[in-house]
């Protein structure tokens, strides 16, 4: 494809040759010769006189580049934007694999791909253009939309509800029971039935090996366009608003209500019950016992804002000063005390 052909295409100014050659697309450090790459921040800059790609993406405010340039409001996005155009991902032909176990009753679009050793229980309903990767297993009076993709060794479990456009990653699995016991007067314990199920909204993706626990009753709820990363656990009746990025390692204790365009970043966890505004972020490792307000930033445990937590950490890291200097002036007083008598 020449590059003017791909600029027109991501709706980017092209600074530069339109007749260059581009082949694919590359970071900027591995690029070669018929690749483009991009730069979204300023530190990159020194990678540019060495870099051997063909032409870079960057925004107006990085100044010039020694090859053409594809001039862009959002750099990040227009790169990934033209993976979409150099790499095609693969393509799954219509049809149940003879190994599949399918129950009579289940309905399947004619154009869906069911792969090998998967298994469809009763009264299943599974839109256009599913694919089942293989070892996928769906239980009874499971729903799923249009655009339906699962990898291998994913699990949805009975009646949950699934929209259009939704990709779950190796070893998801949905509508797993609530941690839901209720202790006995002997000390043991009693567990607690999960009546509810999960709804998963449409153009959420869901990555490797996370969990996401029915309701004990009614829904655990994924909002439209929600990303959870790997190992992520989404307990029993949350609610995750339109939008918001669950990255690796979160877990949301039952009942939290998380609204939208919120991130929470790597391990952050949450105790139940509480609500996190619109909007809101969590830093890396924060732990979160009470509601955070709409557009917050914190951090740190307990959570907390991100300036007070940034001034907490400083004084921490003084503590052993702190504490020689307060020996000192306890000594000094003792010492005026003395003096006095």
């Amino acid at each position: 494809m020449q590059l003017g052909e791909l600029a027109r295409k991501l709706g980017c100014e092209l600074r530069g040759s339109p007749d260059v050659e581009i082949t694919g697309v590359a970071p900027i450090e591995e690029a070669s010769d018929g690749q483009v790459t991009f730069m979204a921040a300023k530190k990159y800059r020194p990678a540019l006189a060495t870099t051997r790609a063909s032409a870079v993406i960057m925004s107006a405010d990085m100044g010039d580049a020694p090859m053409p340039v594809l001039v862009s409001s959002n750099p990040y996005l227009d790169f990934a934007r033209s993976l979409d155009i150099f790499f095609e991902s693969p393509k799954y032909a219509p049809g149940v694999h003879p190994t599949a176990v399918v129950d009579p009753s289940a309905k399947i679009a004619a154009d869906a791909h069911i792969g090998p050793f998967c298994f469809i229980d009763a009264n299943v309903e599974i839109g256009a253009r599913a694919v089942l990767h293989s070892f996928v297993t769906i239980y009874r009076d499971v729903k799923i939309g249009d655009d339906f993709f699962a990898h291998s060794h994913c699990s949805i479990r009975e009646r949950c509800r699934i929209g259009n456009r939704v990709l779950l990653q190796n070893g998801v699995a949905i509508g797993t029971d609530g941690f839901g016991f209720a202790r006995r007067t002997d000390g043991s314990w009693h567990k607690i039935q999960q009546t509810g199920i999960v709804v998963i909204e449409d153009d959420v993706e869901i990555q490797a090996h996370s969990a996401l626990d029915r309701a004990t009753m009614g829904e655990t709820n994924i909002r439209r366009g929600v990303k959870i990363d790997n190992l992520v656990q989404v307990g029993h009746a949350c609610r995750v608003g339109e939008n918001s990025l669950l990255c690796g390692q979160v877990g949301l204790a039952g009942t939290t209500e998380i609204g939208k365009g919120v991130i929470l970043a790597g391990q952050v966890g949450t105790a139940g019950h509480l609500t996190i505004g619109d909007g809101a972020t969590l830093t890396a490792q924060s732990g979160v016992p009470t509601d955070v307000p709409a557009g917050a930033v914190y951090s740190g445990y307990p959570a907390m804002p991100n300036p007070d937590w940034r001034k907490s950490v400083a004084v921490f890291n003084r503590l052993p000063e702190i504490q020689k200097e307060i020996r000192s002036l306890r000594a000094e007083i003792a010492q005026l005390k003395e003096a006095a008598k």
